[in-house]
Order: structure tokens, then C-alpha cells, then sequence
């Protein structure tokens, strides 16, 4: 391991390069029919400018895989393919110019149609993410009852099934000379999916997609995605990361982004530091900060980036000034009085909570990328 990251073979997703020493990247999956492509590309583009880099695609049947094409003519990021039990949709997705394919040899027939796919993406010098979960490992490395019956040693149990099965899937691969490979080991228990990432990271020098699959609802996958995925890339293990969430792909985006920036592998744009509330607070603090979120998502759906940055909102004159003082912009006070601070320097007078949210606002802009 070097500077922190586990090293890896390099992998080329698009324009994307994945692995060591490039930057971890924020990977998302679209909800809509693949078939509807005008649904999928706006999605796709609503990801891309929340900060998603790479977007997996559902491809369950042949006509799915031939719209493909008309998707990769105008995606701003590279497209994966997601196959489940039919070679030929895979071999159709890379005729139609896919940029990679997620598949599980395990469940995509013999052996015979696994070459197949991999000669067809050799060709085409795409990768394949060899794509191992609990939901779907082969009924050899399934664990029998007996064998599972303690929680930490059924984690133990499922995890080294997860790191055999993705092994073996691999070895598949590599057997007809295709080497273009990253992999996942997904579960949607915490524990199982971080034992089998370290395990299978101590193992091999692939490139690793993390994620805990199945992960909840928002509330749910954002504790156990930043559990799971950051435990890990603070090892130094993960090259795309995933959150999986039940509802809005949008969503994904904005806890993937703050997980790689509280592991310390990503500059935040903007950062944002807001008290948490408390009987000194006399200002609606928290519909303040709400609406500055909100502000800023929608600066970045109408394709606006930003320089790392840091704001602050604070609702007392304890700790509050200190903090905002700190931040690039950051106003503090209480009783609807409010002070504001830029690069470290106190403004001369108060203003109301509207007052220095316009501020804000109107400061906010100085830091846009256009």
C-alpha cells in the first residue's frame, strides 16, 4: 500500500481510470427503463452534475442493449452495462458500445458462453466487473445452516464464501487470457461485506467497486454505506464506490460525496458546518441550513462546480464565532442577529437570519467553477 491506497492494476472505465493511483470514484445506477432512452439520459445527466462519475445501466433484455447506443451518443459519463443470465445481452451491450459490463460468470451459463463474453470484450478492449453478492453466490459456497449460527462467525463464514466465489469467477475470466477486471464482494450486512473487501484486497491486486447492496432506505444506507465504505477506504481498500440506496439515485450521489470527503479523499465543495441546536439556539438554524443545501444541489443540477470551500452556520455566540471564523463564510448568532465572517474577518455590523443567508447566497457564487 502506498500514500494511503491499496495498489492495484489499472482498469480504463470510458475516460475514467480506475485503481491505484487515480481518485476514487463515485459510481450511481439509474431507475429508469433503459429502453426510454430521453428518461435514462436525463437521470444520467442529473447524476453527472451532482458529482457522479460513472452510471450503471440495467440491461435485462436484448432490446435494452441495443438502446444502449443511442445513450452512449450522448452521456456525459461512462456507461456500465448490468447482465444477469443471458451472454447474449452482453455481447449485444458491447456491440452497441458499452463502456464496461458488470456480470457474474456464476449465473451467465457454461463456461463456453463466459469466453464468449470475455473474446467480445477483449475486443473491444472494455473491462468486466466480476460482480460477487450473497444474493447470488453458486450453491457451492451457499453456507448450510449449521454452519451460520453465530452472527460474527456467519459473517466470518459467508464473507470467505464471497472472496472463493468472486476467486473463482475471476479465474474464469483470466483462463481465457482476459485480465481487464475489477471486482465487488457485496452484502447487505455490514460486517460480511467489510471482512470479505479486506480479505479478498489482502489476496489480489484488482481494483475494487464498494458497496453494501440492498443497503435501505435514505436514512439506513447512508449509517451503513458510511460504515461499510468508509471503514474500508480509510485501509486504503476501494477504487469506486457505490451507495446503494431504496428510492432517488440523486440521493447515492450526495452521501458518496460526503463519505469520500470525511475519509479525507475528496476536497469538499462546499463544505458545510452547522451546529447541531440546543437551548442557547434562538434561530431557526436548521431551516437556514436546509435551504442552503438546497441552494447549492440546485446551483449543481444546472451544471455549476465549485472550489473547495468551507461555510458555517451557527446559532450561538459559545462556540459559534470561532467555528464560522474558521470557515471561508460563516455567520453566528442568536435572537435573530446574526454576524458574518469572510476568510476570518468579522463584518462590521449584524444582520437579521435572512439578512446574512442573502449574503451567503450572493458570496456562494464567487466560489462556482463556470
Amino acid at each position: 500500500m502506498q500514500n494511503g491506497r491499496r495498489k492495484t492494476r489499472i482498469v480504463k472505465i470510458g475516460n475514467v481510470p480506475v485503481g491505484y493511483p487515480y481518485p476514487v470514484s463515485i459510481q450511481s445506477m439509474t431507475n429508469t427503463d433503459t429502453k426510454n432512452v430521453k428518461a435514462t439520459l436525463t437521470q444520467i445527466k442529473e447524476l453527472y452534475h451532482l458529482g457522479c462519475q460513472i452510471v450503471r445501466v440495467a440491461l435485462p433484455d436484448i432490446e435494452s442493449a441495443k438502446a444502449v447506443k443511442n445513450i452512449i451518443a450522448e452521456t456525459p459519463v461512462p456507461i456500465i452495462g448490468d447482465i444477469h443470465f443471458d451472454y447474449r445481452i452482453a455481447i449485444e451491450s458491447i456491440k452497441s458500445g458499452i463502456h464496461a459490463i458488470r456480470i457474474n460468470p456464476g449465473n451467465i451459463g457454461s463456461e463456453e458462453k463466459v469466453k464468449a463474453v470475455a473474446e467480445a470484450a477483449g475486443a473491444a478492449s472494455i473491462p468486466i466487473r466480476v460482480g460477487a453478492n450473497t444474493g447470488s453466490l453458486a450453491r457451492e459456497f451457499q453456507l448450510k445452516k449449521e454452519e451460520s449460527e453465530e452472527k460474527y462467525d456467519k459473517a466470518e463464514r459467508t464473507a470467505e464464501s464471497l472472496v472463493k466465489s468472486a476467486l473463482k469467477q475471476c479465474e474464469i475470466l483470466e483462463k481465457y487470457s482476459f485480465k481487464n477486471i475489477k471486482v465487488s464482494l457485496k452484502a447487505s450486512d455490514v460486517l460480511t461485506t467489510f471482512l470479505a473487501y479486506k480479505k479478498f484486497a489482502s489476496l489480489t491486486d484488482y481494483p475494487l467497486h464498494l458497496g453494501v447492496t440492498e443497503a435501505g432506505t435514505n436514512f439506513r444506507s447512508s449509517i451503513k454505506s458510511s460504515i461499510g465504505i468508509g471503514s474500508l477506504l480509510m485501509l486504503g481498500i476501494g477504487d469506486t464506490i457505490r451507495v446503494s440506496v431504496t428510492g432517488s439515485p440523486l440521493e447515492e450521489i450526495k452521501i458518496a460525496q460526503t463519505i469520500l470527503e470525511s475519509v479525507g479523499q475528496r476536497e469538499a465543495a462546499p463544505e458545510i458546518i452547522s451546529c447541531p441546536t440546543c437551548a442557547r439556539t434562538t434561530t431557526d438554524i436548521i431551516g437556514l441550513v436546509n435551504k442552503l443545501e438546497a441552494y447549492i444541489e440546485s446551483l449543481k443540477l444546472k451544471g455549476l462546480k465549485f472550489k473547495p470551500f468551507t461555510l458555517a452556520i451557527m446559532g450561538c455566540a459559545v462556540n459559534g464565532p470561532g467555528e464560522a471564523k474558521e470557515a471561508d463564510l460563516g455567520i453566528a448568532g442568536a435572537s435573530g442577529k446574526f454576524v458574518l465572517f469572510k476568510k476570518g474577518k468579522l463584518l462590521p455590523r449584524s444582520y437579521t437570519g435572512e439578512e446574512a443567508y442573502s449574503m451567503l447566497e450572493s458570496e456562494i457564487k464567487r466560489y462556482q467553477i463556470l
